[in-house]
C-alpha cells in the first residue's frame, strides 16, 4: 500500500472479499468512517473465515486494535456471531500513545517493526456446539518489557494453561472497557447520523486535514508562502503539459498517474489535486489564504488556508471564514483515540491533530450573509458573513428550565469546557469518551462548573500574554541568544530532571515545579508539548525547513519562546489549581438532555 498519493502505489483491490466485509464486519459497525474494515489484517481475517466454511479453527497473530477499537464493534461481533469459540491474548504494546499510557503498554512485541498492539487470536467454529459463542480473554497485564512478555508466552506452552477470563458482550459489541448506560441518557454534544437528537451544539466540525502540512504550516509566513508559491508554480506546469495531451488521449486518473512528476521535492499530491488536473484547473497563489493556526496544543503556525491545497477543510470555513471572523472552539478527543481524553480551547483555525481524532465546537458559526435572503435574520454581519449561534435554542431552554433563566448560551459553552475537565467524569466514562463522542450531564452545581471552565478558557486561550512562571535562568556565555534548536530535560546522573530543562547551549531554565506536568493535553504535558514543537525541522520528504525562531523574528519578540515555556509553566500551574477545585460531578436526577 502507498503511504501518499506521491508514491502511485494503490492499495490493491479484492472485490468478492471486500463484498463479504461490507455485509459482515462493515454492516454490523456503528463507525461512521468504516475504512479500518478494510485493513490488511482484517481482511485476513474474513478471507480465513470465509474458507473454513462449516468448521475449523484460526489462529493469528495480529493487530490487537480490534479488541476495543470503536470502529471494530462490528467485527468483533460478528466474531461471536460465527464462531462457536474465541480465544484472545492481548500482548499490549500500543506504542502511539505517550507518557504513563505508553510505558503501561510495555514493550512492543516485534520491536522497531511495530507501534500497534499485538494480540493472538484463536478462534473455533464447531458446528456440534450449542449455545452463544464462548469469549475467553487474557490480558498479559502492565509494565512488562518485550523479554517479560516473550518469557510469559513460552512459560505457558498452551492454550490450556492460559487463565483465561470469560467475557459478556454487551449490545454496542463491546468486550473490554464497556460503556457506562448512565452516558447514553447525557446530551451529546453533536450528532451528523440524527437531526432528531437534542444535542447541545448544532454545527461542528473535525480540524483541518492538509495532507501536506509540511507544505502548507510553518512558523515563518514568509516560508510558507514561499514553498507554497513553488508548488503553485510546480503544479501549474504539470497542468499545461497534461493539458497538451487532453485531445489526444482521455484524462483517466490512471494515465494522469502515468503523467506526473512525483518527486516530494517539487509537491505533495492528494487526489483532489490529480482530480483538477484532469479538470485541467489550474492553481493561483493568494496571499490573503495566509491565516494564523493552532497546528498543536499551544502551538501556533501560518496556514495556507485553500481548499485547493488543503485536502478537506470540512466545515472549518463555517468556524473561521477568514482571520477577521473572531470565534473560539472547544477541540475534544475523537472517537477511536489512543490517548487519555482531553480538551482544549482555541482561538484559531484548529488542525486536525490538535487534538487525536478531535472534533471542534465553536462558539459561533458563520454563514454567507447573502444565502439567507432575509433582509432582517437574526446574527450580526461581519465581512459579509452573518454571525449564529452554534449552541442550539433547544439547549438553552433546557438548561434554563433547569439552572434558572439568567443562563446564557455562552455560559453554557463554558459549563461544557468545566465539565470535560472533571477528573471524576473523565475516569467514570473513560471507555464511553473513547467510543462516543462526548456526552454532557447536567449536575447540581452549574454555576460552579461554567465559572471554572470560564477560568480555564482564559488562562487557555491567553496563555500567550499571562505572567510568565519565575523560573531561574542559569546563563553561560551569550546571555541573549534566544535561538532554540532542541530543548532537553536536565540530568540528575543518568535520570532525567524535569525540573531543570536545557533550552540551548547558552540558557537553562531551573524550579520548574513538577506539578506542572500534572496538566496533560492530547496525551502529554503542556510543557512537553513546547519542548517537542519549538524545535527546528526539516521535513525529510521535501526538505522543507519549520523553524521556530522565524516566528519570534517575524512578530519582533526574540524572547517569545523563551517566555512561551515560561508562560506554559503558569498555565499548567494554574490548571491544575483550577481542576483540583472544580465541584462534584453530582447529577441531576432527570438531565435536560433527556
Amino acid at each position: 500500500g502507498q503511504g501518499s498519493e506521491n508514491d502511485n502505489n494503490k492499495n490493491l483491490v479484492y472485490p468478492a472479499l471486500d463484498h463479504s466485509i461490507a455485509e459482515t464486519y462493515a454492516a454490523q459497525s456503528s463507525a461512521t468512517n468504516k475504512n479500518s474494515l478494510y485493513d490488511s489484517y482484517i481482511r485476513a481475517f474474513r478471507w480465513a473465515s470465509d474458507r473454513i466454511k462449516g468448521q475449523g479453527i484460526i489462529a493469528f497473530v495480529s493487530n490487537g486494535s480490534f479488541i476495543d477499537g470503536a470502529s471494530a464493534n462490528g467485527f468483533r461481533k460478528t466474531l461471536a456471531a460465527e464462531f462457536s469459540s474465541v480465544y484472545v491474548f492481548n500482548l499490549r504494546g500500543n506504542q502511539r500513545t505517550s507518557g504513563e499510557t505508553s510505558q503501561r503498554e510495555g514493550g512492543k512485541i516485534f520491536g522497531q517493526g511495530s507501534r500497534t498492539p499485538i494480540a493472538i487470536t484463536l478462534l473455533v467454529r464447531n458446528p456440534n456446539a450449542r449455545g452463544p459463542c464462548t469469549l475467553r480473554y487474557h490480558d498479559i497485564g502492565d509494565y512488562l518489557s518485550r523479554d517479560d512478555k516473550l518469557s510469559t508466552i513460552r512459560d505457558f506452552g498452551s492454550v490450556e494453561a492460559i487463565p483465561w477470563q470469560s467475557l459478556t458482550p454487551d449490545a454496542s459489541g463491546d468486550w473490554i472497557d464497556q460503556r457506562d448506560t448512565l452516558f447514553a441518557k447525557f446530551a451529546p454534544l453533536g450528532d451528523k447520523k440524527s437531526t432528531s437528537a437534542p444535542t447541545v451544539f448544532g454545527v461542528y466540525s473535525m480540524g483541518l486535514q492538509s495532507k501536506r502540512d509540511a507544505w502548507v504550516y510553518n512558523f515563518s509566513r514568509a516560508t510558507m508562502l514561499a514553498s507554497v508559491h513553488r508548488m503553485v508554480d510546480f503544479y501549474n506546469e504539470q497542468l499545461a503539459s497534461i493539458a497538451a495531451l487532453a485531445n489526444e488521449r482521455e484524462l483517466t486518473a490512471a494515465y494522469i498517474d502515468t503523467l506526473i512528476d512525483r518527486s516530494p521535492t517539487k509537491i505533495s499530491w492528494t487526489r483532489g489535486l490529480k482530480a483538477d488536473l484532469r479538470r485541467l484547473k489550474a492553481a493561483n497563489l493568494d496571499e490573503r489564504c495566509a491565516v494564523i493556526s493552532t497546528y498543536r496544543p499551544y502551538c501556533k503556525q501560518w496556514l495556507y488556508f485553500d481548499r485547493q491545497f488543503n485536502d478537506m477543510v470540512l466545515l472549518t470555513p463555517r468556524l473561521f471564514p477568514t482571520m477577521a471572523h473572531k470565534n473560539i472552539v472547544i477541540a475534544s478527543m475523537g472517537v477511536g483515540a489512543s490517548k487519555p481524553f482531553s480538551a482544549l480551547i482555541t482561538n484559531a483555525m484548529p488542525s486536525h491533530d490538535l487534538i487525536e481524532k478531535g472534533q471542534c465546537f465553536p462558539l459561533y458559526y458563520y454563514e454567507p450573509a447573502d444565502s439567507d435572503g432575509l433582509l432582517f435574520a437574526d446574527g450580526e454581519v461581519v465581512d459579509g458573513y452573518r454571525r449564529r449561534d452554534a449552541i442550539t435554542d433547544a439547549t438553552l431552554s433546557r438548561y434554563q428550565a433547569r439552572c434558572g433563566t439568567d443562563v446564557t448560551k455562552e455560559d453554557i459553552f463554558y459549563y461544557v469546557y468545566g465539565v470535560l475537565h472533571s477528573p471524576i467524569y473523565k475516569q467514570r466514562f473513560a471507555a464511553d469518551l473513547k467510543k462516543m463522542i462526548p456526552r454532557i450531564p447536567t449536575v447540581a452545581d452549574f454555576w460552579g462548573f461554567s465559572d471554572a471552565g470560564r477560568q480555564l478558557a482564559a488562562w487557555h486561550l491567553d496563555y500567550e500574554e499571562v505572567d510568565p512562571w519565575p523560573l531561574e535562568e542559569i546563563t553561560l556565555g551569550a546571555a541573549d541568544d534566544y535561538r532554540v534548536e532542541k530543548m532537553r530535560f536536565g540530568k540528575d546522573g543518568k535520570a532525567e530532571d524535569k525540573t531543570r530543562i536545557r533550552y540551548n547551549s547558552h540558557l537553562t531554565f531551573a524550579g520548574i515545579p513538577e506539578e506542572a506536568y500534572s496538566y496533560e493535553v492530547n496525551g502529554k504535558s503542556a510543557i512537553e508539548w513546547i519542548m517537542d514543537r519549538y524545535q527546528v525541522k526539516t521535513d525529510r520528504d521535501s526538505g522543507i525547513v519549520n523553524n521556530p525562531n522565524d516566528w519570534a523574528l517575524e512578530h519582533g519578540d526574540p524572547r517569545y519562546i523563551v517566555d512561551l515555556l515560561k508562560r506554559i509553566v503558569s498555565v499548567s500551574m494554574a490548571t491544575v489549581n483550577i481542576v483540583n477545585h472544580l465541584p462534584d460531578l453530582e447529577l441531576l436526577t432527570r438531565d435536560p438532555g433527556q
